[in-house]
């Protein structure tokens, strides 16, 4: 337990460092932009072969109209996910009515539990989500 909590520490070090994200209080996990995104996928997945876990990815889309009458903006919802995230997960705000999952060591019969999981607040906010899983069903990031 110990040795995940240090490596936790060392990654948000880096992180913040390298392009100032940090992980959002209170736990939870990382809010990141796109080409940030695009990196910790592609580590993830090489860690992954590698080491033989699986990695997911999930897209998750908004309706515009629901997003824009004020009820809640799509930064608003995705601080609000990635809080509810592991330490190890991170969502990126893709468009302005995308967001993407990264979830770790998550295997593709989890996905819909854990999108329901994260989504049961929603209720206002009509929305659609897709995922893959690799090994199991992406071959390549």
């Amino acid at each position: 337990m110990r040795a995940n909590r240090d490596a936790h520490d060392i990654q948000a070090r880096i992180m913040t460092e390298s392009c100032g994200v940090e992980p959002l209080s209170a736990g939870g996990g990382w809010m990141v932009d796109e080409s940030l995104f695009r990196l910790l996928l592609d580590f993830e997945i090489h860690k992954a072969q590698r080491l033989r876990y699986s990695v997911s990815i999930v897209c998750f889309t908004m309706e515009r109209y629901a997003i824009g009458n004020g009820e809640a903006s799509a930064a608003s919802i995705a601080e609000d996910i990635a809080r509810r995230l592991r330490g190890t997960d991170a969502v990126a705000l893709w468009t302005q009515d995308r967001l993407l999952f990264l979830l770790i060591d998550a295997e593709t019969t989890h996905l819909p539990t854990i999108v329901e999981r994260l989504t049961t607040h929603l209720r206002t906010v009509g929305w659609s989500a897709g995922g893959s899983c690799y090994p199991r069903t992406a071959a390549r990031a």
